[in-house]
């Protein structure tokens, strides 16, 4: 039994097909399969249910592979610890961020770390909240930067900087003629948000004090599956959204149809980006370095949170 074993299996077992799992790993099939059939002759025991068309784990294939999966995750610690011993700011980073930041965050910073740290390689991930904590756990990423903030003693979290929200409206809408936006005029609106699952709907309603989601409107039952998409429904008319500031910098700002407003009256709406790592991740140096940067390059439509 050895490491490269155990990830063969764990690929298989992520994969659950034999092909996909051999070209992850960088071999050919009947290799992949002749070492996981070595292993199982080895253990005395069945880890894969085989047939033509599916690939069934067995019950004592699932605690083979929780213990395998620790096994790779604690070599891959060694490995990072000896790098950044070497050179923390050297070789990659992995960064997960949430959907309704990445695309308008990491245009700023990419080119700046990569000027400041030529040595680090940013590996990005785009996924929800709680995808992303469950990879931080799994050791599949280093780091996620999160609008929320989980409550987990074995995560740590970095505040980066307080992003307020800004009410997107069609440009026909009432609210046009209004000089400031209050709090009673988002009691009035059609308010359209993403699916469950993204945090971004879950502030927005805590904003406009919301217990569930709007029942009145002709698209009170939307389940939209990204910010554009809920974007384009705005400048088509159907409503209004909150978004976050840095997003006003895109594409949809011009001849969209949608007229983006402040809320200066209302200081409480906005969300914290934070950088949220495991307690015991080695390179710290790394994603101190990284925070600065991201810190650097933020626009003046959000409030940095100095480093502590």
């Amino acid at each position: 039994m050895n490491l490269r074993d155990l990830k063969y299996i764990l690929a298989v077992a992520e994969t659950r097909h034999f092909g996909r799992a051999a070209d992850r790993c960088f071999v050919s099939q009947p290799t992949l399969s002749g070492q996981i059939k070595k292993l199982e002759d080895e253990l005395g025991v069945v880890i894969f249910e085989r047939t033509n068309r599916s690939v069934e784990i067995t019950a004592v294939g699932e605690s083979i592979l929780t213990h395998a999966r620790l096994a790779v995750e604690q070599a891959d610690a060694i490995d990072q610890l000896a790098r950044a011993h070497q050179d923390p700011l050297a070789g990659p980073l992995r960064i997960g961020a949430i959907p309704t930041l990445s695309p308008y965050l990491m245009p700023l910073v990419l080119v700046p770390l990569k000027r400041a740290y030529p040595k680090l390689r940013l590996v990005l991930s785009e996924e929800i909240t709680e995808s992303l904590v469950g990879r931080l756990h799994r050791h599949e990423i280093d780091a996620a930067l999160l609008a929320t903030t989980p409550e987990d003693a074995d995560l740590e979290a970095q505040p980066l900087f307080d992003e307020p929200f800004w009410l997107a409206h069609p440009s026909n809408h009432p609210l046009y003629e209004k000089d400031e936006i209050e709090a009673s005029d988002l009691d009035s609106i059609d308010l359209l948000l993403l699916a469950d699952g993204h945090c971004l709907a879950a502030q927005v309603m805590q904003i406009c004090h919301l217990d569930e989601r709007p029942t009145r409107g002709e698209m009170a039952d939307l389940r939209a599956a990204s910010l554009e998409t809920l974007l384009q429904l705005v400048g088509a008319g159907f409503g209004c959204t909150l978004v976050p500031a840095l997003t006003i910098r895109g594409g949809w700002m011009t001849d969209s149809g949608i007229i983006a407003r402040p809320l200066t009256l209302l200081p409480q709406a906005h969300r914290r980006i934070s950088l949220v790592y495991r307690r015991s991740f080695p390179r710290r140096a790394a994603l101190d370095a990284f925070a600065q940067v991201v810190r650097d390059h933020l626009p003046n439509t959000v409030r940095r949170i100095a480093a502590s």
